[in-house]
């Protein structure tokens, strides 16, 4: 588990056991200035320049019985991330007995992005005009917003978007770099090192999924369309 490197103390009375918590749960402001870092770490391996990072606490089920405690510490619970909505766990280390819960929590990390300027329905090709920079959360949704808007324009929409929505990838149309029976460029990659050749598609090349090529030696190898007349294996 991934420790928040912190000590904390809960905003809410830890009460004696066998009664319940009757205050909404939520973190103090060196708990939350913590969470907001993470966060502001997540934001900037995804969003490009300066984020601003806002975490929304949830609260504990109110049914909760918590013996009393001197000192909790908060930390990251396993496969969590401080991104979008997640949990933090807080753990009793200094008590009359050992307990551990975690906190619903929204972290949102605003960052620049492109937006429509007015709605569009599925099928519309993205043009200049019909784009715009906004301030948006990147965390909103499984995939982030597009931030070249030069991978936009000319591209389709799969489905409508209200105007000021970001433009997202799992909002495009994936496109096909090659069709079946087409000569492409193979790159394959290993540790350390990368050879490239010819072969021909047996398949569509659709971008980002799966794709088979015969390759010169009559082989059939399975790689990734990661381009115009351009597929990437991994060995």
């Amino acid at each position: 588990m991934r420790r928040l490197g912190m000590t904390a103390l809960l905003c809410w009375p830890l009460l004696a056991v066998g009664q319940a918590l009757t205050e909404e749960g939520t973190l103090d402001a060196h708990t939350l200035q913590q969470v907001q870092a993470l966060g502001a770490e997540a934001g900037a391996a995804l969003a490009p320049g300066a984020v601003r990072v806002e975490v929304e606490p949830g609260r504990l089920d109110p049914r909760l019985r918590l013996a009393p405690c001197e000192r909790i510490e908060p930390f990251l619970p396993a496969n969590a991330r401080i991104w979008g909505r997640t949990r933090v766990g807080l753990r009793c280390v200094q008590g009359a007995a050992n307990w551990s819960v975690s906190l619903p929590v929204t972290v949102k990390v605003f960052a620049p992005a492109w937006v429509l300027s007015e709605p569009l329905q599925a099928g519309a090709v993205l043009q200049a005009a019909q784009l715009q920079q906004a301030e948006v959360d990147w965390a909103a949704a499984a995939t982030p917003p597009v931030a070249d808007v030069s991978l936009l324009v000319g591209r389709q929409l799969l489905r409508p978007l209200a105007a000021g929505a970001p433009v997202r990838v799992a909002d495009l149309r994936q496109r096909q770099w090659f069709g079946a029976g087409d000569t492409v460029q193979v790159l394959a990659r290993g540790q350390g090192f990368s050879v490239t050749g010819e072969g021909q598609a047996l398949s569509p090349g659709i971008e980002g999924q799966p794709v088979r090529v015969r390759i010169d030696n009559g082989r059939i190898v399975s790689g990734l369309a990661t381009g115009r007349n351009r597929v990437e294996v991994s060995l």
